[in-house]
């Protein structure tokens, strides 16, 4: 274990061997080595500067997209608290977004503001930095869609901008290096009515919640879909609704997640996740991506 003598002084709180379960969705995995929260973007700042280079970052949202592996995560895991999740308008139709940010408050945000074309962000079950790294989306739009640029703090403790044209941004994913932490990032809507922007997030919300199982524990999309194909509709040819190992289940009522049905462990969920790949890749030759990130050790 990396010792407290090697870590820079913080005025956030440093965790030894903090429980990562109760952080992620899954309500599963191991703990990570150290947790720290900062406490503001000169905290981060400083705390990466002084850290020695071969010890492993991380960065944790909500911790929707993730399945944190049983052994834990080795080195720093870092979560971007409230001084992270403040967001403002810069003008009639641009948000200064913090890192922290859920996407429902940016969506809401928005709304008030009267700034259309942030709404599918309601349904992205994250925050800003984690939507922005995987270039998030849902009901037809992505992040890509709408980000002007982003704040990055590196590994090296300096703080970058990089506009939407460097990020490298493909399906659910970026070209951002491991170990930089999004702080922020601003969102670029058009002019709307907010009584008409709230019709369209709750539209979003009701198909949200008749078709997938938001109150289970689980982990939002699992693959991505393949080029002209529903990754659900694959796996449900495949024969896998309903499928278990433990006490993980592939979800009834949509087969593009799965659940922890009570005391899963992180194994079994993720080798859920590969009995179903290999059985749509049996079924249809379709090999089915990872959608979900898999972090630490088995």
């Amino acid at each position: 274990m990396t010792t407290l003598t090697a870590f820079p002084p913080v005025r956030g709180k440093l965790t030894p061997d903090a429980p990562l379960a109760p952080l992620v969705w899954f309500k599963s995995g191991g703990t990570a080595e150290w947790l720290f929260e900062p406490k503001d973007v000169a905290d981060l700042q400083d705390f990466l500067a002084g850290l020695a280079p071969e010890v492993p970052v991380m960065a944790l949202g909500l911790g929707s997209n993730l399945i944190v592996r049983d052994g834990g995560v080795p080195g720093v895991v870092i979560r971007l608290g409230k001084a992270f999740a403040k967001v403002e308008r810069v003008d009639e139709t641009t948000l200064n977004c913090g890192g922290g940010a859920s996407g429902i408050l940016v969506s809401s945000t928005a709304r008030d503001n009267g700034i259309a074309g942030l709404e599918f962000l309601r349904s992205i079950p994250g925050t800003v930095g984690g939507f922005v790294r995987m270039n998030g989306g849902a009901y037809g739009r992505e992040v890509k869609d709408v980000l002007i640029d982003c704040d990055l703090v590196i590994r090296s403790g300096e703080i970058v901008t990089l506009p939407l044209s460097e990020l490298g941004y493909t399906y659910r994913h970026s070209e951002l290096t491991d170990g930089s932490i999004v702080v922020a990032a601003r969102f670029r809507g058009h002019p709307g009515e907010p009584a008409r922007i709230q019709a369209e997030m709750d539209r979003i919300s009701t198909a949200r919640e008749a078709s997938q199982p938001l109150r289970s524990k689980t982990g939002g999309s699992t693959f991505k879909n393949p080029d002209g194909g529903k990754a659900w509709e694959l796996v449900d040819k495949a024969g896998c609704r309903g499928l278990t190992i433990g006490g993980a289940q592939v979800s009834e009522k949509h087969t593009n997640f799965l659940i922890n049905t009570g005391e899963a462990t992180s194994a079994e969920i993720e080798a859920l996740g590969e009995e179903v790949r290999r059985r749509v890749k049996e079924q249809s030759g379709v090999e089915l991506q990872w959608e979900i990130q898999r972090v630490g050790r088995p």
